[in-house]
């Protein structure tokens, strides 16, 4: 089998040095991509594109997923399917073209354009009018245009050989991967971070991935999966790292030290300040996250500004100026929404009431009571794992019990509600269970205070929205405090 994979106009033009570097670290990728999809490939770059060979036969399955596996490669303008068949002629040339083409012509416009090399007793012109017309014949509906056609037919002639393209896909543009240097890219396994991650990807840029764990176990599972599946199907030519930073004790020293409306930026804050360390413990020089102008109250230019002050690394943001719906269809593109979708957005739940225009002299004398020994604790916590062997380390499922009525409430054993809800939220609207006992212990002072409680109880974690909550028992329950639950049902007052 021949494949012939066009170069990306982004490479083609290019000077001719930098053109023959990027071409030869494509071929590289297309390898490095192959090797898991076939043996004893051949690939040989070429200046106007590179061929690809498979010795051996493969079954109609394995062809869709290596076509498709090729189309994603970064530097690809497209992907053609070719045949090499010996050259005998113009007749039996006509017998092998036009059953390939006369259906994806038909009603449309299209120009054949055929390429020699060698020597040979008629002109290219001849022969492009020559298919031209027997696919009129063949194609109701068809016409020649040969400026602006809808279709065109590309056949080559080598010497005593003719090359005929039998199918052709697009490819996924952009640089090959590796050639525009490395980036450290946040995410956190929703929309957004994945179609920022695979943007800079198809622009050459070597991407890492940082995920801050606010959820426990299952939130660290759920970003290792898209992580790994953007990397399997768009940057497997590259190992990269996968590095976790467990941040629930940051989240409980904001929560505890800094004024509720800006929680959020001072989260974005400490995030950025600790990409910035382990970016230049890894070597890297920028970071990338998946920011969008007025998405959020965080992403106003205002506190964007503020954010950017806390790194000493540039911050890249490919999605900045992009609607919401078209990051959602990229993601779909992707497939990569599948995992958003059932993925709670813990960040979002910091800030009630936040500033969407932060002043930054409130913003660091809010984080002048930030311990940063908290910070420095989290980092030294941070595991790094390669890529590929996410799949292999994955963390099993852990579920925890969530009562949705006071009748099951009322009917459990030993119940007890803990209000989890910050004090000031508490006082402004009280949590009353008749018959229920009730416990007030704050979401930053839980992990510590849970493995003193009696365990003769099954507890059930309270907040309004739930997602702090579901955090908060997924969390201890993979430190092995099963008694945990989450009590999601309706008050007396609601």
């Amino acid at each position: 089998m021949l494949y012939l994979l066009k170069l990306s106009p982004e490479i083609t033009i290019k000077s001719r040095s930098v053109r023959q570097q990027m071409t030869r670290c494509l071929a590289t990728n297309v390898r490095n991509t192959l090797q898991h999809h076939a043996a004893h490939v051949r690939v040989k770059a070429g200046w106007d594109l590179i061929r690809v060979r498979l010795p051996e036969p493969l079954g109609d399955d394995e062809i869709r997923c290596l076509e498709a596996a090729l189309a994603r490669i970064p530097g690809i303008h497209e992907v053609q399917a070719a045949e090499l068949v010996p050259f005998i002629s113009f007749t039996d040339t006509v017998r092998r073209v036009v059953p390939l083409w006369q259906e994806v012509i038909r009603d449309r416009r299209f120009r054949v354009r055929v390429k020699r090399r060698g020597r040979h007793a008629f002109s290219s012109e001849d022969l492009e009018r020559h298919l031209g017309s027997a696919l009129l014949t063949a194609a109701p509906g068809a016409r020649v245009d040969l400026r602006h056609p809808d279709v065109e037919v590309p056949v080559s002639v080598v010497d005593d050989q003719l090359q005929l393209i039998r199918t052709r896909h697009p490819g996924a543009g952009g640089y090959p991967l590796g050639v525009q240097g490395q980036a450290l890219a946040l995410v956190s396994g929703g929309f957004d971070s994945p179609v920022a991650a695979w943007r800079m990807m198809r622009r050459g840029v070597k991407t890492h991935f940082l995920f801050f764990n606010l959820g426990g176990a299952p939130h660290e599972a759920g970003v290792r999966e898209v992580v790994h599946h953007l990397w399997r199907h768009h940057g497997a030519s590259h190992h990269v790292r996968f590095v976790s930073v467990p941040f629930e004790g940051v989240v409980g020293e904001i929560l505890r030290t800094i004024p509720d409306g800006l929680m959020g930026v001072v989260l974005k804050r400490m995030m950025v300040r600790a990409a910035s360390r382990l970016a230049d413990t890894m070597r890297i020089p920028v970071l990338v996250t998946g920011d969008a102008i007025a998405q959020v109250s965080s992403q106003t230019l205002t506190n964007l500004g503020s954010i950017d002050a806390a790194s000493e690394l540039p911050i890249l943001r490919p999605l900045l100026t992009e609607d919401k719906q078209a990051i959602i269809d990229a993601a779909r593109r992707l497939d990569t929404a599948r995992f958003a979708e059932r993925m709670p957005e813990y960040c979002g739940v910091i800030s009630r009431r936040p500033h969407v225009r932060a002043r930054r002299r409130d913003i660091e004398a809010a984080e002048a009571g930030f311990d940063p020994a908290v910070l420095d604790a989290a980092l030294e916590a941070s595991e790094t794992t390669r890529v590929d062997r996410l799949r292999n380390q994955a963390p099993d499922p852990i579920e925890v019990r969530t009562v949705t009525s006071l009748a099951t409430l009322v009917a459990l054993s030993s119940p007890c509600v803990i209000d989890i809800r910050p004090p000031a939220e508490r006082d402004a609207a009280p949590l009353t269970l008749p018959r229920v006992a009730q416990l007030a212990i704050p979401f930053y002072e839980l992990q510590d205070r849970a493995p003193t409680l009696p365990d003769d109880h099954e507890y059930l974690l309270y907040c309004d929205q739930g997602v702090m909550s579901r955090m908060q028992a997924l969390h201890l329950a993979d430190r092995g405090l099963t008694h945990f639950g989450i009590y999601r049902g309706p008050t007396p007052d609601a």
